[in-house]
């Protein structure tokens, strides 16, 4: 028998076989329009409020599929090479290749080769259809039948393009990619318009050999760029192959998401039983904002490279709704660590939890907006030793109101009041506000005042936006709000005491002591903002609102790393002053009325310590005049204070040096910290020296060190222990 009497003696056997298979055949086979429309990712697209695709998020781990891509916007050198390698007379077939069966046939029976002659056509019953699918064992004669007959029903029904793109986009290349998108994305690293002769080569090879090794794979698309008139493009093809391999897991290529960390965690707040690949997922991010954000936080970071400034995280809350519309929790490239969310990590929250102090302070009635705080040397006694706070800028300020200590971010008037409010009452606000504290208020102590508790920027926004809504907090929304009525808001925080707060935050002439008139902090419309700087300079944090958006903003390192003389207003304050100028860009903001629970009035202070002014009052709390309480220092006493050594303090001796020649040095300053001129010293009663620093010999017993004024008057004491540790 020779090969052209085999393959007419195949041909009429398998037309046979299809004319007795088709008169028995009723199976319905899927649309077109069917198949794609079935067809879905591996992914879940997260979209913004409008549509916008904002992130990929994988649900799918058996395979890797990107989106159906139309045979337009495929390579027409892959369309060539797939047909080339797999199907060369798919455009004249009827969905069976005669010519192709009977050579494969006689290359069967007589050279024992095994070979296949499925058509594309066939290849694609495979795909939509499990019957057709290719078992462990193979195809029996009846199966292949079968199969043939189907084919030459479904290209009754489908167009020639229909068939290649739906087998382009459902065929499996290598590994778990599936699909030409998943191929070209991640292989080749860029899109299925864009694959050249050679990529597209090595692409139809691993259609017949998935998991065929590197060099087999080198020698067939060798062969097939000779067949497609491409020899050259052998050149260099072993290590090109190698590379590709390499990618085989690499992330997709044209698909960098927006908000990658958002997108995750509005996922865990979806029905996890009710969520499948390709599903879209619609949420309450702002997508042209969260651009914005992404943009102002790289262009704010190149500046702070110099400041070893790496990471920012972002996050914009709307008012009422407390809906996310901005959500950044990696500053990217920037980033040591890409992956991690800045947005939930907890830091140390630094002078952001003050506002929430004098709030809980204000509603006591404890004090009001004008009472006076004193800004000097504080020593408080705990349970392991002294506490002795210090301003951001080291210095002191005196006597100060309520408001100045506050907008100027004043350290120890902020401690002095948690002494009125008691950590523990303190703590229990901050719980209520949404904050994880983890521990009572006696675990942090007075430096709860300072910010020693760790919260996570979403938290602390959101805290922010109680004050925003005059004390009530709700819970923020990762979707749109559907009913405002789902989430019922709890008062937490006095209507009236957290309109004043605003006020006072609001205020740049009383912020001005510490930041300036002009600074990253001023708005040209209504805002409320706080900083906060953590210990050594390793968090930034600045924090406020407006009449309809609150946006918090966090500077730092993910491994914790100090800063360079970053503070608020350099580090995080740009940021913020960006997105807020482009949320209102076009329309202002104003303040929210006054409730009816505060009351305006003019006040004057005496001796000077602030100029008159309006300010405002929460209930019957309205005075006219402030002065200093019986018995206070005057006000050109108070401007000389005692600074070393702190008082209560215990100094001890050293044992190995006499007496005579030890000494401890005695300073002096203003208020204002500058040095202090015209002043004396006594111990005990006994006159010591003058300067504003000197040195004294101490001695062992219970010491009153009297600071003296120019005119012989005490104006600070400081009393100590001097203990003798020589053992005897």
């Amino acid at each position: 028998m020779n090969k052209a009497v085999a393959n007419l003696a195949v041909r009429s056997c398998i037309a046979l076989a299809l004319a007795i298979g088709g008169a028995g055949s009723s199976l319905a086979l899927p649309a077109f329009t069917q198949v794609k429309g079935d067809y879905a990712a591996s992914d879940v697209l997260v979209q913004d409020r409008s549509g916008q695709l904002l992130e990929r998020v994988r649900l799918d781990f058996h395979a890797r599929r990107g989106d159906w891509v139309t045979l337009d916007d495929v390579s027409v050198a892959l369309q060539r090479a797939v047909i080339m390698s797999e199907d060369r007379r798919f455009y004249s077939h009827g969905g069976v290749d005669w010519q192709a069966i009977a050579s494969a046939a006689w290359d069967n029976l007589v050279h024992t080769q095994r070979r296949g002659a499925s058509t594309l056509t066939m290849q694609l019953l495979g795909l939509i259809d499990p019957e057709y699918r290719r078992g462990p064992g193979g195809r029996s004669v009846s199966d292949k039948i079968d199969q043939a007959f189907e084919a030459r029903r479904l290209e009754d029904h489908w167009s020639k393009p229909q068939i290649l793109e739906a087998y382009l986009n459902l065929v499996a290349f290598r590994g778990e990619l599936e699909g030409v998108d998943a191929l070209s994305r991640v292989l080749f690293q860029k899109a299925p318009s864009g694959l050249n002769m050679r990529e597209s080569a090595l692409a139809a090879v691993l259609l017949r050999g998935p998991n065929a090794p590197e060099p087999v794979l080198v020698r067939r698309t060798c062969a097939l760029l000779g067949d497609m008139g491409q020899p050259a493009e052998c050149s260099g093809l072993r290590d090109f192959v190698y590379m590709v391999l390499l990618r085989k897991s690499a992330p997709w290529a044209g698909r960098r998401g927006l908000a990658p960390h958002f997108a995750r965690l509005a996922l865990q707040g979806v029905d996890q039983s009710v969520l499948a690949p390709g599903q879209i997922v619609r949420t309450s991010l702002d997508a042209d904002l969260q651009r914005f954000a992404l943009h102002s936080v790289a262009l704010r970071l190149r500046e702070l490279d110099m400041a070893n400034v790496r990471d920012a995280a972002v996050v914009v809350l709307d008012n009422h709704s407390g809906e996310v519309l901005a959500y950044v929790g990696s500053s990217g490239e920037f980033s040591g660590a890409t992956y991690v969310d800045h947005a939930r990590s907890r830091r140390q929250a630094g002078s952001t939890l003050k506002p929430f102090l004098y709030a809980q302070a204000l509603e006591d009635q404890r004090l009001t907006a004008v009472s006076l705080l004193d800004d000097g040397p504080l020593n408080l006694s705990t349970g392991s030793g002294l506490y002795i706070p210090q301003n951001y800028d080291e210095r002191f300020s005196g006597w100060v109101s309520a408001r100045t200590a506050l907008a100027s971010s004043l350290n120890i008037p902020a401690v002095r009041v948690l002494t009125m409010v008691t950590p523990d009452a303190f703590a229990r606000l901050l719980r209520q506000l949404g904050l994880p504290l983890e521990e009572t208020g006696d675990f942090y102590g007075y430096s709860l005042a300072l910010g020693s508790a760790d919260v996570s920027l979403l938290t602390l926004s959101n805290a922010y936006r109680a004050l925003a809504n005059l004390g009530t907090v709700s819970a923020p929304r990762m979707f749109p709000v559907a009913d405002d009525r789902a989430d019922r808001p709890q008062a937490v925080i006095a209507s009236g005491a957290a309109w004043i707060v605003g006020d006072i935050l609001s205020d740049r002439q009383a912020r001005a002591r510490t930041f300036g008139l002009d600074s990253p902090l001023s708005t040209p419309f209504w805002t409320a903002v706080k900083t906060g700087t953590s210990k050594d300079m390793r968090d930034n944090w600045c924090m406020g609102w407006s009449d309809r958006y609150t946006v918090g903003v966090w500077v730092g390192n993910s491994g914790g790393a100090s800063m360079r003389e970053v503070s608020g207003v350099s580090g995080a304050g740009p940021i913020w002053h960006d997105i807020m100028t482009y949320l209102h860009h076009g329309h202002g903001s104003h303040q929210p009325d006054m409730p009816a629970s505060v009351s305006a009035g003019q006040v004057t202070f005496g001796h000077g310590i602030e100029p008159t002014r309006q300010d405002v009052f929460l209930d019957d709390t309205r005075i006219e005049r402030v002065e200093l309480a019986h018995g206070q220092l005057s006000a050109d006493q108070g401007t000389l204070r005692i600074t070393q050594p702190a008082d209560q303090a215990i100094l001890a001796l050293d044992p190995d040096i006499p007496w005579k020649n030890q000494r401890v040095w005695l300073h002096a300053a203003t208020i204002a910290g500058s040095v202090a001129k015209n002043v004396s010293w006594r111990v005990d009663g006994r006159f010591i020296g003058r300067g504003a620093r000197i040195a004294w010999a101490p001695e062992p017993g219970k010491k009153r060190i009297e600071l003296l004024d120019g005119q012989d008057r005490v104006v600070d004491i400081v009393q100590l222990e001097v203990r003798d540790v020589r053992i005897r």
